[in-house]
């Protein structure tokens, strides 16, 4: 009776050393060449902020203009599990000591300027870092703040919402605008990403004319990143992302995305007569040829 019980629990084991083993070596070098590395930061908008008012380290992430579509998926999920683990093992312990007492989850602010149907391409790359952090990173981030939510976005999260943990669901807050006032009731002004301190919606990437510093590669936060993945690096010292109570994300099985392209298009219908955003989707299908040709940096 005890050898099914023991069977999971090896299976299961299995299956975590399975992931563990590429995230490892994943984390040890550093995305080359240069250039590569400057095209996934490009791309793939996020940065650090500053600090809640209760310690809580505090990232922007630019996911209406985040593009995806500068390198392959493996150096956006790279980058990803870089930046990660560079917060548990740096930036959170630096909280801890600064603040005087333990922190061990960040704050994320999510501006979703420019988000666009085109976003439904990038579901699937999305969806694996989701599972990417359901599996080795549970419970690091304390609060999702969404802002600059466009009409579009009403559509889109009836999509994705689905396919997150209800642990994660109850995590989000949609806030009107720049999400502004409500923010400042957990931040300092000087904390706030560029995007909030406007009262109105407004670009996450430029402010200007310039790209915003939090995003810039020379900003201290990527600066002291990049450093920190190159002396990982030359120290050849395997780092083991930390698993604590993970498990496995379940994702519907929809190979060729028809569910979510069909959700989509029932919720653009309802949207008819603004932009004409129901013929945009009808011209839209996610398929592995979609995924084929962003893995081999086609993104005509």
């Amino acid at each position: 009776m005890e050898s099914e019980p023991s069977d999971a629990k090896n299976e299961l084991k299995a299956l975590i050393d399975n992931v563990d083993e590429p995230l490892k070596k994943t984390f040890e070098k550093p995305i080359e060449p240069i250039e590569v590395y400057i095209a996934v930061r490009e791309s793939q908008l996020i940065g650090m902020t500053g600090y809640s008012k209760k310690g809580l380290p505090v990232f922007a992430l630019g996911l209406g203009l985040s593009t995806f579509d500068k390198a392959s998926v493996d150096k956006y999920v790279q980058s990803h599990i870089q930046i990660n683990e560079y917060r548990d093992c740096v930036v959170l312990p630096e909280a801890t000591k600064k603040h005087g007492s333990y922190i061990g989850t960040c704050l994320k602010v999510l501006d979703m300027t420019g988000l666009k149907l085109s976003a439904l391409s990038r579901i699937k790359i999305l969806t694996t870092i989701a599972t990417i952090d359901d599996l080795n990173y549970p419970e690091k981030t304390d609060t999702y703040y969404i802002v600059n939510a466009p009409y579009v976005f009403s559509a889109c999260w009836k999509v994705v919402k689905p396919l997150l943990q209800e642990r994660t669901r109850r995590k989000i807050q949609v806030l009107e605008g720049s999400g502004r006032e409500e923010l400042l009731k957990v931040m300092d002004y000087e904390a706030l990403p560029s995007f909030s301190k406007c009262d109105s919606s407004g670009s996450s990437k430029y402010s200007n004319g310039e790209i915003i510093d939090c995003f810039s590669l020379r900003h201290p936060f990527h600066s002291e990143l990049y450093n920190y993945i190159k002396q990982q690096a030359t120290n050849r010292k395997p780092t083991k992302p930390i698993k604590i109570g993970s498990f496995h994300v379940q994702v519907p099985e929809d190979p060729e995305g028809t569910i979510i392209a069909q959700t989509l298009e029932s919720e653009l219908h309802k949207l008819e007569g603004e932009e004409k955003v129901v013929n945009a989707v009808h011209s839209l299908k996610i398929n592995d040829g979609m995924q084929s040709r962003l893995e081999n940096g086609d993104t005509k």
